[in-house]
């Protein structure tokens, strides 16, 4: 139905369009079917990428409206649709006849009740046979929903569902960036990180109606959907991973410093120990990659400002950074110099590697922890200077 000065826009639908011809007026006549039976005031907008098809007078002779949008990308064209939305709530789905545009009741109400997005589950609405590979349906949308939630903490069962609805404002308010498929994964996790209210509906997904092959490549758009969740969480990218190795690398040094351990007919010596302190470093060094791109994303508004973060960042400073890299480097040269030592009492002769390498390697620990600590709070501070 259209808006008139007593009745405002309510729903905008709308439909990213490459080359949709065989199925694009499909979705329209059941757009409008909704929009006529529920008597919501709405438009149906085709966000058109540059099609060649004749897609763009299908929608013209529909009579619905056409936003041209140049930047090619699944993103691009959302991202256009939704800024030339009229509609307080926008639902969007793609435009080859997977998703039912007649059935939109359950999204509208969703929103009416409150909620700032809501998801089209099809894993709870029912897959129709031959509507989702194998591949998609039991390792790509279950993993990467899985790791969605368990990164970004809410209960999103389908993460890349492409049948969603929103508050355009809400949306417009996260600041979208991704002009890919990974779009879809950008706009759960921002809306998570951002606090916004978000729920499920079921949907059901349909064969494609096209008779050529879709636009989503299997393996190269769901890892980028996937580095898209990695990037987006540097507790789990970068902290966590440190964390680990930091405490299996300790635990181990711990174990085999006062010398070799044997279990069963197997030994474990000073080798052992100096990949255990390997894994030392590099747990450091992701710990301190998450503090920099965690200070990073928040000041660049990529992430939002976290109250936890916040207190260890307000603790951190230059001086306390430089005190404790400066006491470790000097912890370096003392176990260094307990090595020298030995050599000495050796007449500077051969040594037994098992003893002199239990002195020299946390010496290099040291030294390396040391070093890292002081360049890595130089580096936090510049970050984290206040700026214009």
């Amino acid at each position: 139905m259209n808006a008139t000065p007593e009745r405002p826009l309510i729903l905008s639908i709308l439909m990213p369009c490459l080359n949709e011809a065989e199925t694009l007026a499909k979705c329209i006549e059941k757009a409008k079917r909704f929009l006529s039976e529920s008597g919501i005031a709405g438009e149906i907008i085709v966000a058109d990428n540059g099609s060649t098809d004749g897609s763009i007078e299908l929608a013209q002779k529909a009579g619905v409206e056409v936003a041209h949008i140049a930047e090619k990308g699944y993103g691009s064209a959302l991202l256009g649709g939704i800024e030339a939305a009229r509609g307080k709530y926008v639902i969007m789905g793609d435009a080859d006849d997977s998703y039912d545009f007649s059935d939109l009741g359950g999204f509208v109400a969703a929103l009416d009740s409150g909620y700032d997005l809501v998801m089209g589950n099809r894993f709870k609405g029912g897959i129709k046979p031959g509507a989702m590979p194998f591949l998609h349906r039991y390792l790509g949308n279950p993993v990467l929903s899985w790791l969605g939630g368990l990164f970004f903490k809410n209960k999103v069962g389908d993460f890349n569902c492409g049948l969603r609805g929103f508050r355009r404002d809400a949306i417009l308010f996260l600041d979208l960036q991704t002009t890919g498929m990974e779009f879809a994964s950008e706009m759960v996790v921002k809306a998570s990180l951002r606090g916004l209210r978000i729920t499920e509906v079921p949907a059901i997904l349909y064969p494609d109606g096209r008779s050529r092959p879709p636009h989503l490549r299997t393996w190269s758009d769901g890892w980028r959907h996937l580095r898209f969740l990695l990037i987006f969480s540097p507790l789990w990218l970068f902290f966590y991973p440190g964390v680990f190795l930091m405490i299996a690398g300790g635990l181990v040094s711990a174990w085999l410093l006062p010398g070799p351990r044997q279990i069963g007919s197997v030994t474990f010596d000073i080798n052992t120990l100096m990949y255990a302190s390997l894994m030392m470093i590099f747990g450091l060094q992701s710990i301190l990659f998450f503090l920099h791109t965690t200070i990073f994303g928040i000041a660049s508004g990529f992430l939002p400002i976290d109250l936890q973060i916040q207190k260890l960042l307000n603790f951190i400073s230059l001086e306390k950074g430089l005190a404790l890299g400066g006491a470790m480097i000097m912890l370096g040269f003392a176990s260094s110099f307990g090595a020298i030592a030995y050599w000495r009492s050796n007449f500077f002769g051969p040594i037994d590697p098992g003893i002199s390498m239990r002195l020299v390697i946390p010496g290099t620990v040291l030294f390396s922890f040391g070093f890292q600590i002081v360049f890595s709070s130089f580096f936090l501070s510049i970050l984290m200077t206040k700026r214009k």
